[in-house]
Order: structure tokens, then C-alpha cells, then sequence
């Protein structure tokens, strides 16, 4: 979806995802370290963070876009299979009959 198509309310929460990941990821420090955002503040991203991927999930089930996308190993088994319809056919008419099916 091209940036034009999304609504308002959608280009917020992807920029406000954007930047409260980005924060996270710029303030991330080695294990033992102290972590230069407080508790509070890493809760209120993580919180953040949750209720905007509520919300993508809503607007997404109200457009009738599955959000069901996972990563796959490429030798892992399909689990659906996909029918091409232009190598579908019609039945052939009976001769007896002489009209289709």
C-alpha cells in the first residue's frame, strides 16, 4: 500500500512506530550496562508499541487486508495450494443430451 493510499490515521501510527523503534534501537545498550531510558519510559514504548499494532490489526480486518503474512524457510511445506483458473474447463457437452452441463 503506496503512501497516498493510506489513510491519515495510518500514516500516523507508521511514523510513530517508525520513530518509538528507532528509539529503542538507538538507545539499546550491551547486557550489564545501565539503560539510559528509565522503566517507565521503556514500558510506555512497549505499551505504545502494542496498541498500535491493535489498531493496524483493526483497520486492516475493516479493508479486508489479511494480516496473516509469516516468514517461511523456503524448503518448509505448503500448507495451501494454489489452482491456476485459466487451466480450468469447462465439461464437455453430452452427445446425448445436446445441450452443456
Amino acid at each position: 500500500m503506496s503512501e497516498q493510499e493510506m489513510s491519515k490515521e495510518q500514516q500516523v501510527l507508521k511514523m510513530v512506530k517508525r520513530v518509538l523503534t528507532d528509539v529503542a534501537r538507538d538507545t539499546h545498550v550491551k547486557p550489564g550496562l545501565k539503560h539510559p531510558l528509565s522503566d517507565n519510559t521503556i514500558m510506555g514504548i512497549r505499551d505504545s508499541l502494542a496498541l498500535i499494532a491493535a489498531r493496524e490489526k483493526e483497520l486492516a480486518e475493516e479493508a479486508g487486508i489479511d494480516m496473516n503474512m509469516r516468514p517461511r524457510f523456503i524448503d518448509e511445506p505448503q500448507t495451501s495450494v494454489v489452482v491456476s483458473i485459466d487451466k480450468l474447463q469447462r465439461p464437455s457437452s453430452d452427445p446425448d443430451s445436446g445441450e452443456d452441463k
